[in-house]
């Protein structure tokens, strides 16, 4: 993680900077972040682009501009502080799908960023969660207008489809080398429910309590079957602010395994985040 502090042309004090920089680092801290060694680049985004939009600095440079420099010592400590990612090319292919569209002859086009793996024209693939388990072959593969013979972990692509009807497919399914994963409705996780400060709930919830799940590119209505604290002793109502394993019952299957994350929303806003632990059934 980075930090950019916003706004640094309306401030005149230096010390009041420090300050709010050093309230930033408690906070991560708090959360468990290295507060003392992320790295926070104060600037202001807006006077940076008024620069870098005026016609005379088209080929603005560093030290050109003051606030066009604070956005270059922003990326300057991304590139050095965040590690690039390795892609997953290694494990079994897996794509959540986002949007599915229909192309006049042709057929039905999946699109979606790629999780994990390697997909290749003439792959079979199959379509997991929220209904009946399918398999198809790919018989396209495009990315930017731009056709490939295959895609990675870690591209946004589209997908081709044989012999997929728009109707027999949408968001919230994933397509994934055929047996490696499957769809499921029952599980236990370790759950974090925010507290009403964090943007969460201003009361308990009890067993039965039905909010959306999302997971990956999908949202799923579900139910709290039990509620079991850190220690493993059965509990009836859950705070926010606590920690506990709960197991949840979905209303449909979802393609989901271990280790899996998800977000738990109500209303419109997020009140929890949680970790599968156990699939069931």
């Amino acid at each position: 993680m980075v930090v950019f502090m916003n706004k640094q042309d309306q401030v005149d004090d230096e010390e009041l900077l420090e300050l709010v920089e050093m309230e930033i680092r408690e906070l991560l801290t708090s959360y468990e972040f290295p507060g003392n060694d992320i790295p926070i680049v104060s600037g202001s985004a807006l006077l940076a682009l008024e620069a870098l939009m005026k016609p005379e600095n088209k080929n603005i440079k560093r030290g050109d501009d003051k606030w066009v420099d604070k956005i270059f010592e922003l990326m300057d400590n991304v590139d050095q502080y965040i590690p690039v990612p390795q892609r997953m090319t290694e494990l079994p292919f897996l794509m959540a799908i986002e949007d599915v569209f229909s192309i006049t002859g042709r057929g039905t086009v999946a699109t979606g960023r790629v999780e994990r793996g390697v997909v290749k024209l003439g792959d079979v693939v199959e379509i997991v969660g929220l209904r009946e388990t399918r398999s198809t072959t790919v018989t396209g593969l495009e990315m930017f207008q731009k056709l490939l013979d295959e895609a990675m972990a870690g591209d946004n692509v589209g997908v081709l489809l044989r012999g997929i009807q728009k109707v027999d497919i949408q968001r919230g399914m994933v397509l994934a080398k055929p047996g490696t994963i499957k769809g499921h409705k029952t599980f236990e996780a370790s759950v974090y429910v925010l507290k009403k400060e964090e943007g969460g709930r201003h009361s308990p919830f009890f067993k039965g309590y039905k909010p959306q799940f999302y997971m990956r590119t999908t949202d799923c209505t579900g139910g709290i079957l039990s509620i079991q604290t850190d220690q493993g002793e059965e509990a009836n109502m859950v705070v926010p602010g606590d920690r506990v394993k709960l197991t949840i019952e979905l209303i449909n299957e979802v393609a989901c395994e271990e280790k899996m994350r998800f977000a738990i929303r109500e209303g419109g806003k997020t009140v929890g985040a949680g970790v599968i632990s156990k699939i069931m059934t």
